[in-house]
């Protein structure tokens, strides 16, 4: 079995990251292979619109004909058995480089039919970890749950299956007092932080393992 994971988020060993990271331990303690890339480090754009995974009889048909650093990932992507993409919130939304890559990842695959069917060929398992400085009640409020569950209707349709996990009220800073922030409680956030995050990445953990368990 083998696990590809994307970090949408800027921070390389951040709340997403650290999430991610727990994720590939847990495949890992179930023999799987793992792979972590991060989004930004990658040189890509998002979709451009140019229809030549559409097109009736081109060479590239149900596959991204642009040459950058998406190309050989798409590939990799054809051969693994689960990926697994995390991002934090920013205004109620995906960082901008993830939806860039659910871009051109799902869309070469959609195809403009009545059944909404999908070019990937098979089924793998997929899944989202999403992270919020803001508290779950925030999030919902300003619509993301919506937002995710659109996107996980979407990654089900063509991939087989999608899940997501929420990690919300994480620790934007590791010092507050260096940074404008008055609506947070320094003391509040690091107290709840202690306590909750080794629970949210344990659960990650189990995620990981459940991504590429072949009873599951």
């Amino acid at each position: 079995m083998k696990l590809l994971a994307f970090n949408g988020s800027p921070r390389k060993k951040w709340n997403t990251a650290q999430l991610l990271e727990h994720a590939l331990e847990g495949a890992e303690s179930e023999g799987a292979k793992t792979k972590l890339y991060h989004l930004y480090d990658l040189d890509f754009t998002g979709c451009i619109s140019c229809f030549a995974c559409k097109r009736a009889g081109g060479k590239n048909y149900g596959h991204c004909p642009v040459k950058d650093d998406l190309k050989p990932i798409f590939e990799k992507i054809e051969k693994a058995d689960a990926i697994l993409i995390g991002s934090p919130i920013y205004y109620g939304i995906t960082t901008g480089v993830t939806r860039c890559f659910l871009e051109r990842l799902m869309f070469q695959y959609s195809v403009y039919d009545a059944e909404r069917s999908s070019l990937f060929g098979r089924k793998i398992r997929t899944a989202f970890i999403y992270t919020a400085g803001a508290t779950a009640e925030m999030v919902k409020e300003m619509g993301f749950d919506r937002y995710a569950k659109g996107t996980e209707m979407a990654m089900e349709r063509i991939f087989g299956s999608c899940e997501s996990f929420f990690v919300t009220d994480t620790l934007q800073f590791e010092d507050y007092s260096k940074f404008v922030a008055p609506r947070f409680d320094p003391e509040a956030k690091m107290k709840r932080h202690k306590k909750q995050f080794p629970l949210d990445c344990k659960k990650a953990y189990e995620l990981g393992a459940r991504l590429v368990r072949e009873d599951s």
